[in-house]
């Protein structure tokens, strides 16, 4: 048996008459974690109430351990949730509550302490075990309810966004201790979560959830480089777009130059994933940190599109200015350690291969929801 392993097929599911998830499948290797990433709504939740056993598929198999666990009852699928509440008895003390799933096991009682102890040990819990849950601090009850859920060894563990109700610094220490737990465990792991940076560095891979389907899966640096699609671009936060337009002449695809842009060389690589859209209008995203703005009049190579555009506001967020570029009717943010002026004139400065290009299908639906 491989211990740890799981495969979603083709898993559909639907609360009533609507549908929440469609024909999802996603494979995972013991000892891997993987972030279910997306927002509100997206089915990410219900994909992994799915795995536990409380949502029932309508369609698909869920397969886990090598066994088909699809119609198994939560109780008996070798897994352990930890919830976004916590889920903690009030009226038990921290030593109680990660003994519960090991009593309801019918471990013996030597077995049990042994195991809280170590436990709390290996949640720097230690001295709080008598210590009523209602006492402890936020971040402390999360480190209770994950204690709970490993104690019981379980095969898989399951995340329902933990961190989510905790304060920004406790959100922070604990996303680290998790991974390292996880880690030093060898335990494979499910993390749901709708913050960007909490998948990007907690995941082995990450699942990016869109309309109850897996939009594009992969290691956080490949999804954040190589997004498959606008709304993977927009969501990972390329969320600067402008308008192209692709012209091809002999072996060489460039982009048009216009009245707001210069223009630039398309890389091969760029090109090839546009799928025979490689002329004609183009959608463009970047991320602010690929953009460096210059002078209007500032000279530029192949390798580079300057936009222009206007400062049409500015803030300081502590170490560097935050500019609104206006070019034409949209607003591009860039970060720049250069103090300018309101209505100066600029060029935004990008290195052709940090721009993420599309075709322009004139949807701006994705774009919508997103935002």
């Amino acid at each position: 048996m491989t211990r740890g392993s799981l495969s979603v097929r083709q898993v559909a599911a639907s609360y009533g008459a609507t549908p929440v998830l469609d024909e999802v499948s996603l494979d995972v290797v013991p000892g891997e974690f993987v972030a279910l990433l997306g927002a509100s709504g997206c089915g990410k939740t219900t994909l992994l109430r799915a795995i536990s056993g409380f949502v029932r598929v309508d369609r698909g198999r869920v397969i886990a351990s090598d066994r088909d666990i699809t119609d198994t009852p939560p109780e008996k699928r070798g897994m352990a949730m930890v919830f976004q509440s916590y889920a903690l008895w009030p009226h038990m003390s921290v030593a109680k509550n990660i003994a519960y799933g090991l009593k309801l096991r019918r471990w013996p009682r030597e077995r049990i302490a042994g195991r809280v102890d170590e436990t709390l040990a290996l949640l720097k819990l230690g001295g709080l075990g008598e210590r009523n849950v209602e006492q402890i601090s936020g971040g402390q009850r999360q480190r209770v309810a994950l204690g709970r859920a490993l104690a019981v060894e379980p095969e898989l563990l399951l995340l329902d966004e933990p961190l989510s109700n905790l304060d920004a610094r406790i959100r922070l220490e604990l996303r680290h201790e998790i991974r390292a737990l996880q880690k030093r465990l060898g335990i494979t792991a499910i993390h749901v979560t709708h913050d960007r940076e909490e998948a990007m560095v907690m995941a082995d891979r990450i699942a990016i959830m869109h309309r109850g389907r897996i939009e594009q899966v992969g290691a956080p640096e490949t999804i954040y480089q190589s997004p498959q699609s606008a709304f993977v671009a927009d969501f990972l936060g390329a969320s600067n777009i402008c308008d192209l337009v692709l012209d091809r002449s002999d072996d060489e695809i460039r982009i048009a130059p216009g009245p707001l842009n210069t223009a630039a060389r398309v890389p091969p690589r760029q090109a090839e994933r546009l799928n025979g859209s490689a002329h004609g209008p183009v959608r463009a995203h970047f991320h602010s940190n690929a953009a460096r703005l210059v002078s209007a009049d500032s000279d530029t190579d192949a390798k580079t599109l300057t936009l222009f555009g206007r400062i049409a506001q500015s803030s300081y967020p502590g170490g560097f200015y935050r500019y609104a570029v206006a070019v034409g009717g949209r607003e591009f943010v860039v970060d720049s350690d250069r103090h300018l002026s309101e209505g100066e004139t600029v060029g935004i400065s990008l290195p052709v291969e940090a721009l993420h290009l599309f075709p322009h299908t004139g949807n701006n639906e994705e774009r919508e929801e997103t935002s």
